[in-house]
């Protein structure tokens, strides 16, 4: 399994503003001080203002279909941009990723909002695009927003996601190096680059990019998964064991010990019989 998809399966978390994800998008940007959060960050600009788009996105996360109906309210009132932004946003909660995405794109090319705002828009477009296998489109979506907003380093790890899903190794490579170019500390770029090279047959430079993330945080557990996975091929079938445990331990009813507990299990079955 792709453990980049796998992630993706939370990843309305992030679409709608859950407060962690969203620091993570908007690299300098303080984290909410406290749970009330709206569902798109503060920082940095909306698509637009007023109170009746206020409203529709804090109603996004409780009643999707109550915002669709306050979004097409507030288109007929004139409220376009905004109306837009909140329709796409509570289609995508509705479990209909594609249309989001699209309302989430054509509201991007038409708006007149400032690029910042313009990129995140796009780049929650390619999240819902990721959902669904939409690699090539996610692809595209995030290359308009990196145009808007070159140094964004959530941008080129997201972009390096749907280039690892369409098999366009090289370049994913080249954007998780640009991201940590950027934020050396970026862990989730370190694990990510590091799958990256492993499937490029690069498992030294593997090693050390999830040594680098490890040696961050000794407990992230994609990056014990991915560790484990390189060690395997490596030979060192005790380290491997080690690492997917460990993993396993970390946060046993995640997705990633579900990949970790797979990998112990068919260590313990062995290579097939020739």
């Amino acid at each position: 399994m792709n453990r980049w998809i796998a992630v993706l399966a939370s990843a309305l978390i992030v679409i709608l503003g859950g407060a962690g994800a969203w620091y993570a998008l908007t690299p300098g940007a303080p984290p909410p001080e406290d749970d009330t959060v709206l569902p798109v960050p503060p920082f940095p600009p909306r698509i637009a203002q007023g109170q009746g788009y206020e409203h529709c996105l804090a109603t996004l996360a409780d009643d999707p279909a109550g915002a669709v109906g306050l979004a097409e309210a507030l288109q007929a009132a004139g409220g376009s941009e905004g109306a837009a932004h909140c329709r796409g946003l509570a289609l995508i909660a509705l479990g209909k990723p594609d249309q989001g995405a699209e309302v989430l794109e054509q509201l991007a090319g038409a708006s007149t909002a400032p690029p910042l705002a313009r990129a995140i828009v796009l780049g929650q477009a390619a999240q819902a695009r990721l959902m669904v296998m939409q690699a090539d489109q996610a692809a595209t979506d995030l290359t308009q927003a990196l145009v808007l907003s070159p140094q964004d380093a959530a941008l080129l790890i997201m972009r390096a996601q749907a280039e690892d899903a369409l098999h366009r190794y090289p370049a994913a490579d080249a954007d998780l190096t640009a991201a940590l170019n950027l934020d050396a500390d970026r862990t989730e770029a370190l694990v990510a680059r590091a799958a990256v090279r492993r499937k490029l047959g690069q498992l030294d430079l593997a090693r050390d990019d999830v040594g680098r993330a490890l040696a961050i945080d000794p407990d992230d557990a994609d990056a014990l998964l991915e560790r484990g996975i390189v060690r395997q091929l490596q030979g060192d079938v005790a380290g491997a064991r080690a690492d997917w445990q460990h993993a396993l331990g970390v946060d046993p009813n995640s997705t990633t010990a579900d990949l970790a507990q797979q990998n112990l299990s068919l260590l313990e079955v062995g290579p097939p019989a020739r």
